[in-house]
Formats: C-alpha cells, sequence, structure tokens
C-alpha cells in the first residue's frame, strides 16, 4: 500500500487557504509535502472557483505561491480513516490511497450551522453558502425573489454575490440585535480595520435592500416547495413571499478528523499549542478547526503549522502577534453573533430535525443524552452522519456527539477490503 511515491514529510489535509498556507511555508522550507484535498478545486468554498479565473488578490498569490513552491497536490482525494499510525486512508479517482507521513496538518474547514423550524425542510430552503455555491455553478437566480436570514457577516457577502447574478433580494434578517452590531462595528478598527471597507463594498452593493435586525424567520410556507416565510422582529411578525430562503447561523468546526486521530476538542474547536500542534504528537491543526476567524485566523495560522511542521519555530513565532489580532476579530465576532434563545426554541414538535431519518423534535424529547438517541432514533445515523442535526440537537438539547468511526466519510467498499480495513469474520 504505502510505497515511496506516497510517503511524505509532511502531508496537509484540506486546500483552503489555512491549507494552501501551511503546505506552502512547509515546502518552502525544502520538505516533501503534498495536499490532500476532496474537490476539483483549490481554495475550498473561500475561493472556490478562483482556479480558473484570471484575478488578482489573496486567491492567485497564494495558488501562484504554492506551485512555486513545489508542492504535490492530490484532488478528488478524500482521507477517510487513519487505518495505523502515520497512515492515512484516501479515496480518489485512482482508487484507494494510503499516505504516510512524518508531520500531518488538518485544514479540514467548517460547516454551516442550520437550526430547524417549521417547513425548514422545504425545497427552496437553502443554506446561505449552499445557494452561493450553486450560484458559482450556474444555477439560474435572476428575477428570483431571495430573502436571508440567520446572522454572521455571511449575510451580506452572500447577499451581495446573489444579487450580481440577478436575485431580488428582498430582505436580509439578522437575528443579532442592534445593539450587538454597533458594539462589533466600533471593534473592527482595532482589531481589523479592514473589514471595514469590505463592509463598506458589501453596503454599497446592496443599496436599499432593507436589513432587520433582532429579525429572524419562525416558519416556511408552501404546499410542494417554498412559497413564503414568516418573520419576527420586537416590533411585529409578518409573511413575506419568496422563492428562496437562504439561512445559516454561522458555522461548525469541521472535527471529525482530529477526534478520530485522538486530538483534544474542548467547547466545540481542536486545541492546540502556540505552534498549532495538538494533543497528538506530530499532528497540527489550523484554521477553522480551532475556531471560526475567517480567511485572515485561517492564512496565519496555516502558516505557523506550516513552519512548525518543517521544524522552523524561529519563523512560525515570528507570526504569533500576526495571529492574535486575528483571534480577537474571532472573539468579538462570536461576541455578537451569539444565537438568540428565542432562535433555538423555534422547532415544534413536529418538526424534523434529522432529515435523513426523519426525527422530529418529540421524537428526540424523549431521551436524555446523544448516545440513546442514535441508538433508539438513528438521529445523526443517516447519510450525513449527524453533519446537519448535530449541530441543531447540540443547540436545542446540549447534546455533544463525540464518538467518531471511520469511514468518517461515506466510501466504497472496495476502498476498505483493497486497505484491509474492512471488518473481519463476518462482523461487517
Amino acid at each position: 500500500m504505502i510505497n515511496e511515491s506516497s510517503r511524505f514529510d509532511i502531508v496537509v489535509v484540506g486546500a483552503g487557504p489555512a491549507g494552501l498556507a501551511a503546505a506552502c511555508a512547509a515546502a518552502e522550507c525544502g520538505r516533501r509535502t503534498v495536499v490532500l484535498d476532496a474537490t476539483p478545486w483549490l481554495g475550498g468554498q473561500i475561493w472556490r472557483g478562483q482556479e480558473t479565473k484570471n484575478r488578482s488578490g489573496s486567491a492567485k498569490r497564494w495558488l501562484t505561491r504554492l506551485h512555486a513552491a513545489g508542492a504535490v497536490v492530490a484532488r478528488q482525494t478524500t482521507v477517510v480513516a487513519a487505518p495505523r499510525p502515520g497512515v492515512l486512508l484516501a479515496e480518489s479517482p485512482e482508487g484507494p490511497r494510503e499516505f504516510g507521513w512524518e508531520k500531518l496538518v488538518l485544514t479540514i474547514g467548517a460547516r454551516e450551522l442550520f437550526l430547524p423550524f417549521p417547513g425548514w425542510t422545504l425545497p427552496g430552503v437553502v443554506g446561505i453558502g449552499g445557494l452561493q455555491v450553486l450560484v458559482k455553478a450556474g444555477w439560474p437566480l435572476a428575477g428570483k425573489k431571495v430573502i436571508l436570514a440567520g446572522s454572521g457577516p455571511l449575510l451580506f457577502a452572500a447577499a451581495a454575490e446573489y444579487r450580481a447574478a440577478g436575485a431580488d433580494v428582498d430582505i436580509i434578517a439578522e437575528q443579532t440585535n442592534l445593539a450587538k452590531l454597533i458594539r462589533f462595528g466600533l471593534t473592527l478598527p482595532r482589531v481589523s480595520p479592514g473589514k471595514l471597507l469590505q463592509a463598506a463594498k458589501y453596503k454599497a452593493a446592496l443599496l436599499r435592500v432593507p436589513y432587520h435586525t433582532g429579525c429572524w424567520v419562525t416558519s416556511a410556507q408552501g404546499a410542494d416547495r417554498l412559497e413564503g416565510v414568516t418573520l419576527r422582529s420586537a416590533r411585529k411578525t409578518w409573511t413575506e413571499r419568496c422563492d428562496y430562503l437562504a439561512t445559516g447561523f454561522g458555522f461548525l468546526p469541521s472535527l471529525e478528523l482530529p477526534r478520530l486521530l485522538g486530538c483534544r476538542v474542548e467547547n466545540g474547536a481542536a486545541v492546540v499549542n502556540d505552534r498549532q500542534e495538538s494533543s497528538q504528537a506530530g499532528v497540527y491543526i489550523a484554521g477553522e478547526p480551532t475556531g471560526i476567524g475567517g480567511e485572515g485566523r485561517a492564512l496565519v495560522e496555516g502558516l505557523i503549522a506550516g513552519f512548525a511542521a518543517a521544524g522552523q519555530l524561529e519563523r512560525a513565532e515570528r507570526l504569533f502577534r500576526k495571529r492574535r489580532r486575528t483571534w480577537a476579530f474571532s472573539r468579538a465576532m462570536e461576541r455578537a453573533f451569539a444565537v438568540r434563545d428565542e432562535v433555538k426554541k423555534l422547532a415544534d414538535p413536529e418538526t424534523l430535525i434529522c432529515r435523513c431519518e426523519d426525527v422530529t423534535r418529540r421524537d428526540l424529547e424523549k431521551y436524555g443524552d446523544w448516545r440513546s438517541t442514535k441508538l433508539q432514533t438513528r438521529c445523526g445515523m443517516g447519510p450525513c452522519q449527524g453533519r446537519i442535526c448535530g449541530g441543531a440537537v447540540e443547540k436545542l438539547f446540549g447534546w455533544k456527539n463525540e464518538s467518531i468511526r471511520p469511514p468518517v466519510f461515506p466510501v466504497k467498499i472496495g476502498t476498505l477490503r483493497e486497505t484491509g480495513s474492512a471488518p473481519r469474520n463476518g462482523s461487517e
């Protein structure tokens, strides 16, 4: 399985901003480096589509730097297991592959947090980032009425993108109240002045689009697909017709691989030291798995992890001060956009919480922890493996799903059999 061509000094999992930065740093230090990513493109969701566009900016600079550094790139390569110490099992178009590593850098990003409400499973109700992906792939939004509801800076960025695609953006509903947003804005000149210019650009692109603070969706209506949504604010409750509702309440770090490898996780994020090294020696983690902070934090953490994994500790330490500034922005964002209690309580007894296995809130309320719920209802055991309902269950009930078993993503039986990772003696 492992031959000389699949052994590397440093393996980077994830080719978003943090992964590209880590791979650049490691390869520039002369280490034999490979970056693995499940997608056909480089740049992650933040820079999706930028690789093939002739544009300037961060994406182009980092992609150019990566190619100049000489790192090996393995696209459409999904890490699904760690069968032995120092070895990752991945599935690729060429079949199963094993990658041997001396040091490992995990930069596996995050996923959107969805909170259920009546009607949230109707066709036409989509994640904010999910609709962005569709738009980038050419999904027709021209002339469609779109409402955005949720929390966080992504609301503005996504709304501007939808509008550029021809959508009629009717309303942006931010669940955080105005006072918190003002306090957040006042911190930006100190912690992230560049975000002010970015916010001004989005505001200009969204002139005359109503922006409601302290406002959230309580339900979605429709027969075969979405037809309208009901919104609530401190002053009123009303219903708006729309074709699409884009919703999301921030992001959750992706922690399947860190947990599989035995890395310590606290408060919903991987625990790392100053060098971005986890509780498992030789395993470094950077970007969203250590805490949500956007492109700036991902890049600097990726560089620190790459330099540290390559043994260049002095170069890593020079970036510590810059990283502290990105942490300040993360803390300010977390305070400003914390989900309010009213939103956590929107699901009624008949609302589906686990869409894969048709498990309602009433079903979940019979049990007192995640394990019992999984055993009795199969909540979290469907195709998404709890990636959608897991965050919702934690917000609604405080239950945490901390167990993880390989494979961490759906995989062909042949991949497991060919590598000797499949169950034996008829136990499958």
